[in-house]
């Protein structure tokens, strides 16, 4: 069974062409969305939705728009408006050391320099500077790790434990 990965939402489509709005939730635009790529656009990633190969990509206002093979106008891409756009984990980036992508980590149990299992990884802030890992606790507000050598010591996705230095002033 493919896995598949949420790159983007069809949040509406552009002209009469068959040209579809996409809001993009990847760092990897261009690679995602270059011409003959192949995505599939569906509800949620365990729907069978429909596969198809990117035509073409630009980028207008802030939005990735798209076309699609065999999708020549409107009424072909109208009914896709508000699904998801997913890529299959086989056409997923090798990243350099110390990159992650998003589905690695979250899930990943933290634990503290002093052993001590602090939670897991609920979700990921991107802020521009650097992302911020919100791990869940027990009893206790979440935890806001950001994602700097001081505060993240090690990462074991195969393992999927973090190990974490938590700084004077995070654990308020």
């Amino acid at each position: 069974m493919t896995t598949w990965f949420n790159v983007g939402k069809l949040v509406n489509t552009h002209g009469v062409r068959g040209e579809v709005r996409v809001l993009s939730t990847t760092d990897f635009a261009e690679e995602r969305y270059a011409a003959g790529s192949t995505l599939k656009i569906a509800p949620d990633a365990r729907s069978d939705g429909v596969q198809v190969v990117v035509r073409s990509h630009r980028i207008h206002k802030n939005f990735d728009l798209l076309t699609f093979e065999g999708m020549n106008n409107i009424n072909d891409v109208e009914g896709y408006k508000g699904q998801f756009l997913f890529v299959s984990k086989k056409d997923l980036s090798e990243l350099e050391e110390h990159e992650f992508y998003h589905h690695e980590i979250v899930g990943c149990t933290v634990v503290s320099d002093e052993g001590e299992e602090l939670g897991k990884v609920k979700e990921i802030f991107e802020t521009g500077a650097n992302d911020v890992w919100v791990v869940q606790r027990k009893g206790k507000k979440d935890l806001l790790l950001p994602y700097i050598e001081e505060a993240i010591k090690e990462v074991d996705v195969e393992e999927r434990v973090i190990q974490v230095h938590v700084m004077e002033g995070l654990d308020e």
